[in-house]
């Protein structure tokens, strides 16, 4: 209370001067120990991480894609589910229709390493890893080279250390051209399996192995002259019986 004009008046409690600072509160302490406890680590062991708070984002605006894609599209959702399939069924007509692609091979490296074997040697090599039941791609790749071996063997080629796959059933091919196009498949294979990345199948192994029997049976073909010289020969040995 305070004396103004003889009068005693109350001053309310609350009243302070204008020089006097103000009054900070602190904060509630059970609020702020409930903030510390709150932020140790026992209570976010179960927190999503940071990949998956990035999938649940990637999948809800892929949701939003697809509901503004199906508000778009003639027949909502359902249309856009009919359109989907529409356009795998023709992905997967034309890949029935076209088969698998082949890869090209990355290279066309030689035929032959360093170490010089026989065709016997290599057959066997061959029927080793087809015995295996899953090494077809060195069974394609000894039963290949034991068939180019062989036909240097038979002089039916010239020996030649860097020949390739595909030189060896070109140059074959118009010694014995009713094997010709085996011959190319057989080539084609071995480049895929050794230098495409394609796995061989059982069924490409014993085609090659079935080209390798008829191979040493068969007999070359005659050139123009050889056959002329052939015919010239016999000619003159009848001439000669007849005298």
């Amino acid at each position: 209370m305070r004396l103004s004009g003889g009068v005693l008046t109350a001053v309310p409690i609350g009243w302070r001067s204008a020089e006097e600072p103000p009054v900070t509160l602190p904060r509630d302490p059970a609020r702020e120990a409930a903030r510390r406890e709150l932020s140790k680590g026992m209570y976010h062991e179960n927190d999503p991480s940071w990949y998956e708070r990035a999938m649940d984002a990637f999948w809800d605006w892929i949701g939003k894609l697809f509901g503004t894609a199906s508000a778009a599209t003639p027949g909502g959702a359902i249309g856009l589910v009919v359109i989907a399939l529409a356009v795998l069924a023709l992905v997967g007509a034309l890949w029935w229709r076209l088969g698998t692609p082949h890869r090209t091979p990355v290279s066309s490296a030689r035929l032959f390493d360093d170490r010089p074997r026989s065709a016997a040697e290599h057959r066997a090599a061959a029927e080793a890893h087809a015995a295996q039941g899953h090494h077809w791609n060195q069974a394609v790749q000894e039963r290949m080279r034991a068939v180019v071996r062989s036909l240097e063997e038979r002089a039916l080629l010239d020996l030649r250390p860097g020949r390739t796959a595909d030189e060896a059933a070109s140059e074959a091919g118009r010694v014995l051209p009713a094997h010709a196009d085996r011959l190319s498949t057989a080539a084609r294979d071995f480049d895929d399996v050794t230098y495409g990345g394609r796995a061989a199948a059982e069924g490409t192994y014993r085609h090659l192995a079935a080209l390798d029997d008829d191979l040493e049976r068969a007999k070359p073909a005659l050139t123009g002259s050889n056959a002329d010289s052939t015919t010239s020969t016999a000619h003159h040995s009848h001439q000669g019986a007849a005298q």
